[in-house]
């Protein structure tokens, strides 16, 4: 893997990298230009309407079912919504139909010229009623190398090339940038060229390219004067309530982060030998993949992008031959393999592409084929790199395995906690498995009663409900363990109280030093010991299992929970004072 090389800033010397990106621009349009002259020929295009609900973004692998983009998750309650939105188009409001749909003759893609130079100046005009002057990378992606990105024909690789490393080093969920990189990536967006974002600064704006040469522009600012200068442009701005690419999020729960935690698992995984590979996705559509034994984890670490999401996985399989062999009739699949020098790639494929890839993968060291399908894939788990500051601002997220949801009921969980679950199994061991909200927890046998038991099953059943302590929580390990004796009352203390009884009990066992005896009259009863120096008589001739024998509560030692009974002292004790049970 190449290293990562550092992306650009905003400060202010930055004159020298935004002339170089105006070159690029070509910001020529004059200053009275009040109409536009449409130079295409091509038919009627049906640009996104006011009405419609396009998707967060323009078309990823997912939506052409190729790839695994995945969902976004709701903001947190109070985050920032701009009160100025205006959707800036070329399109005239006048020439659309009843259902909000364009009717004009103006072209869905962009003409390179004039009007794709009229947009990015109603850009900077928004930016700078704003007061902004740098803007940050949102949620980035380019297009896979098997679809076309747009309507415009596809480029070799994506429009980026120029602007960043080959590498996407400084493209980036959060990367700051000059409005005038800002504005050649509206302009790559503009002309389909396989790369997209979002542009924002929170709370202040954002900029927002949909299909058909729609843009949106938001801000905290009313923008009279870049409204009236997007007019002179031969734009149409729009008052919207808000822009249609605003990032969704749908879906429920919380995204797991790469922190401490997160890597402390891995290195765990790994020296058990049950993680192998880390996917790394620094933008939609676009993977790293590293083997995580070479060399210490923290160099792997060091190596990512910002915000990645990252995908934990088992080792790739060195038999060949049998991936090949199951290579299914007709489908998209993943094929991730090793070369000899121990680098790793990808690629996705269909069955017209099977042959050769078989071929280039045959000499692997080892290789995985993987289902495009979100739902088919199973890797161990995964996150999202958080900022240095340990915050998880990416909003992107991970589609969760069962690992992930362990983690976030792990998470809500801590020593002292007082949980119900149901029993779900009783292990030869003798561990009690409970079911608390779909993660398994276990009892120790030791953790079930304060009482003597033979089996689990003398306490608990399977399918019971029960409540317990949490005693301890290992994220590392995933596991949790539980306590059912520490939410009932402990009665060693009442048993102390007797020192100096005397009762008659039966006896439980016979032993070499001495005989047990139960002191209370129920089948769980606590049990004592009486030393052979405390019998009148040889245990093994005298006394059998069964006998009732009297005794005397001489010590009751909390701390290990043992009772020590006395004969001799029971024998000489005032009767009056005995209790039989």
């Amino acid at each position: 893997m190449s290293e990562r090389v550092g992306y650009a800033r905003c400060s202010p010397d930055k004159q020298d990298l935004t002339a170089q990106h105006e070159n690029l621009l070509g910001l020529d349009v004059p200053e009275d230009r009040t109409h536009l002259d449409s130079t295409s020929q091509a038919s009627t295009p049906s640009p996104t309407s006011p009405t419609s609900s396009p998707s967060a973004a323009p078309p990823s692998a997912a939506s052409l079912n190729a790839t695994r983009t995945q969902p976004h998750r709701r903001p947190p309650a109070g985050s920032d919504v701009l009160p100025y939105v205006y959707r800036v188009t070329k399109y005239d409001p006048a020439d659309r139909d009843e259902h909000g749909s364009y009717t004009g003759a103006e072209p869905a893609i962009s003409d390179h010229g004039p009007i794709e130079a009229a947009y990015l100046q109603a850009v900077t005009a928004f930016a700078e009623d704003t007061g902004v002057d740098c803007l940050a990378i949102r949620e980035p992606q380019i297009a896979p190398s098997f679809v076309d990105f747009g309507a415009e024909p596809a480029i070799e690789g994506h429009g980026l090339t120029g602007l960043f490393p080959s590498d996407l080093a400084g493209f980036h969920d959060g990367a700051r940038v000059p409005l005038a990189m800002g504005l050649a990536l509206v302009r790559v967006m503009l002309r389909d060229n396989g790369a997209w974002c979002r542009l924002e600064v929170e709370g202040r704006f954002s900029v927002h390219v949909g299909w058909d040469q729609y843009l949106y522009i938001g801000s905290s600012e009313p923008c009279a004067r870049a409204s009236a200068r997007t007019r002179a442009l031969g734009l149409f701005p729009e008052r919207l309530a808000a822009s249609p690419y605003d990032a969704a999020y749908d879906e429920p729960g919380e995204q797991r982060p790469a922190d401490d935690d997160f890597w402390a698992r891995v290195r765990w995984l790994v020296a058990v030998g049950k993680a192998a590979i880390l996917e790394e996705a620094y933008v939609d559509n676009a993977t790293r993949w590293y083997r995580l034994s070479d060399g210490p984890l923290d160099e792997v670490r060091a190596r990512l992008t910002p915000r990645a999401r990252l995908t934990v996985w088992p080792d790739l399989s060195t038999d060949i031959p049998a991936l090949l062999a199951d290579l299914p009739d007709e489908d998209l699949v993943e094929f991730v393999w090793e070369d000899e020098d121990g680098r790793i790639t990808s690629t996705v494929a269909d069955e017209t592409q099977f042959a050769e890839l078989a071929a280039q993968i045959s000499g692997a060291r080892a290789a995985a084929v993987l289902p495009v399908s979100v739902d088919e894939r199973h890797p161990l788990f995964t996150a999202v790199l958080p900022d240095s500051d340990g915050v998880l601002r990416a909003r992107w997220r991970t589609e969760p395995t069962p690992s992930d949801r362990d983690w976030a009921l792990l998470k809500t969980l801590r020593r002292g906690q007082v949980v119900t679950g149901a029993v779900s199994s009783i292990a030869s061991f003798g561990g009690t498995f409970v079911d608390i909200g779909g993660f398994t927890a276990m009892i120790d046998i030791a953790e079930l009663s304060w009482r003597p038991f033979d089996h689990p099953s003398d306490v608990v059943s399977v399918g019971q409900e029960i409540t317990a302590e949490v005693l301890d929580v290992d994220t590392v390990r995933e596991r949790v363990s539980l306590s059912l004796r520490a939410v009932q009352d402990d009665p060693w203390p009442q048993v102390a109280q007797r020192i100096g009884q005397v009762v008659t009990g039966p006896v439980t066992k016979i032993m070499p030093f001495g005989v047990c005896v139960r002191v209370e009259d129920r089948e769980d009863g606590f049990q004592g010991l009486v030393h052979t120096r405390e019998l009148d008589e040889s245990p093994g001739d005298v006394i059998e299992v069964g006998d009732a024998l009297t005794v005397k509560i001489i010590d009751v030692d909390l701390a290990r929970r043992r009772i020590a009974l006395s004969h001799v002292r029971a024998c000489t004790a005032n009767t009056e004072g005995q209790l039989r049970v």
